[in-house]
């Protein structure tokens, strides 16, 4: 199956035009040969992340705590409420939001003249219609997400040539710029949690503990090492008729002593943050052993009686919050967040011997039960008689393959020689990012083949494994095409599809980018041919 060619693809939407290219884009798709099926063949892989995430979500569970989701935009007045005069500081971590205004389009003749232009016949209906979509999507009242198809709607055009009509006739929607809000994604999770607890302050029995994980957007200049823009926030309040700040300590422990921390350290921060009460502002730290320091992980601490009166609270307040990423990186002992947080960007790629032979494989097996006997007859049958002198055949299989009478044979018909060449056994393994297929014996004095004997992976695929799995799929294909003849005859080996070996492209990729050896060739001399009847 080939994939899809980019550079192809590119050169006809800059010569063609987009819109011509992505009507026959459908057919650039390679077609599989069979429905795709979900398998469990392997199992999956998750994120160290989100492992940590689900671990403190079971631990909040256990501790009583309900978990709610807490608002990720809020307008920039809630920081006004919570932080006073420090809220401008704080604003200038934030991400502010904006969006397109709405345009204001005016129909006249010329607009109408250019619509006809590309192709769209104009009536005083579909002139009345379009100005009812213009006006309604000004309004608010028709979304986006329907503007093309309400457009193809009301002059009663295909969506393509409505598309068309929208970027020829009005450019005033290239022309619009992004206009600010007043509304921030959530930087401090701290931001959502008076407005949680001020729609529940009356509506749950005390104390009302909660919790969150999710994430919070911070303005850096530049990701680095230890910084994140986007990043989590393990997050909790206990609203109670009195709180001790001891209990962000409490909290703290009981979380993460399960997942292996064992040494921990509480300080009261120099400078409170305003939505806190004075001198209630504390942080926590966790020994990283892999370094050797005390790493920040936690903050917490009681809320300001202010900051409370704003939202019309009547009870205090702790919250406590862990930075997720900063434990996962004491706990993998990972020196870089953006390594631990995002590997396909910032990891080397870098697989084991084991992992490259999970990635070679056959390139066709048959399908059927029949199919596979039929493969292990030959394998059987071959390695039995595998120095056989020839000329010579033998009878591999016989039997029912898709409802029709199969006889299998393996043969030889040169003279002087064996059934099977001397390179038909050679097994392949894996060793040092090498991909090479080994005789059973012999050649101790290569070094490489002894060394892959003696330490490489093997994949437990011969050359005549890879040969007797394509004969049995032929057969079988042979049968659904109504033909009742097959043969196949593999002389030489001196790529990994010469003896049905596939070798994935990744593995492919990694093995001669660091200059390995992809080596699975020899003389093979395998002949097998089959005959099919009523």
């Amino acid at each position: 199956m080939n994939p899809l060619n980019p550079k192809s693809i590119l050169r006809r939407v800059k010569k063609e035009g987009f819109e011509n290219v992505w009507r026959e884009s459908a057919n650039l798709l390679p077609k599989p040969a069979k429905k795709t099926e979900l398998t469990s063949a392997k199992p999956g892989a998750a994120h160290p992340l989100y492992d940590l995430i689900h671990k403190l979500r079971l631990g909040f569970l256990n501790l009583g705590f309900k978990e709610v989701f807490n608002p990720v935009i809020v307008d920039e007045n809630e920081i006004y409420r919570q932080y006073g005069p420090e809220a401008p500081i704080i604003l200038d971590r934030c991400y502010y939001l904006a969006a397109l205004p709405r345009p204001d389009i005016g129909l006249g003749r010329t607009k109408y003249e250019e619509i006809e232009k590309t192709g769209a016949k104009l009536t005083e209906a579909k002139v009345s219609a379009l100005q009812k979509v213009l006006r309604g999507y000004k309004r608010g009242d028709v979304d986006s997400d329907d503007f093309v198809e309400r457009i193809a709607e009301a002059l009663e055009i295909p969506d393509t040539l409505a598309m068309r009509v929208i970027s020829d006739v009005f450019p005033e929607f290239s022309a619009l710029k992004p206009e600010p809000t007043r509304l921030t994604l959530r930087s401090h999770a701290t931001s959502a949690w008076f407005l949680t607890l001020q729609a529940l302050q009356h509506k749950t029995e005390l104390p009302l503990e909660l919790f969150s994980v999710d994430i919070r957007f911070r303005r850096e200049q530049s990701e680095d090492s230890t910084h994140l823009r986007v990043h989590h926030s393990a997050s909790c309040v206990v609203m109670d008729e009195a709180v001790d700040v001891t209990l962000g300590e409490d909290i703290t422990e009981t979380l993460l002593k399960p997942l292996g921390f064992d040494s921990f350290r509480f300080l009261k921060k120099k400078v409170t943050s305003k939505y806190y009460a004075p001198e209630m502002e504390y942080e926590g730290f966790v020994f990283s052993p892999a370094s050797r320091t005390w790493i920040e992980i936690a903050d917490y601490g009681i809320y300001s009686p202010i900051a409370l009166a704003r939202y019309g609270l009547e009870y205090p307040v702790l919250n406590l919050g862990l930075g997720v990423e900063r434990l996962a990186m004491v706990l993998y002992d990972e020196q870089d967040v953006r390594r631990l947080v995002y590997p396909q960007f910032h990891t080397e790629l870098a697989f084991t011997d084991v992992d490259i032979a999970k990635m070679i494989r056959f390139e066709l097996e048959p399908e059927t039960h029949e199919g596979q006997r039929i493969t292990e007859s030959i394998v059987s049958e071959a390695l039995e008689h595998a120095d056989a002198p020839s000329p010579c055949q033998f009878l591999a299989y016989e039997g029912k393959l898709l409802g029709k009478k199969v006889r299998v044979y393996l043969y030889e018909e040169e003279k002087d020689a064996r059934l099977l060449g001397a390179a038909a056994q050679n097994l392949i393994y894996v060793y040092d990012g090498n991909i090479l297929g080994i005789p059973p014996a012999g050649t101790t004095n290569i070094t490489l083949v002894r060394e892959a004997r003696e330490k490489g992976v093997s994949t437990g695929i011969r050359y005549i494994d890879g040969i007797a799995c394509l004969a049995a799929a032929k057969i079988e294909e042979t049968i659904r095409t109504g033909r009742n003849r097959f043969s196949l005859w593999v002389r030489q080996a001196r790529r990994p599809r010469d003896v049905n070996i596939r070798v994935s492209k990744v593995a492919r990729r990694y093995v001669t980018s660091r200059k390995r050896k992809i080596e699975i060739s020899g003389p093979v001399f395998v002949g097998i041919r089959a005959e099919v009847s009523d």
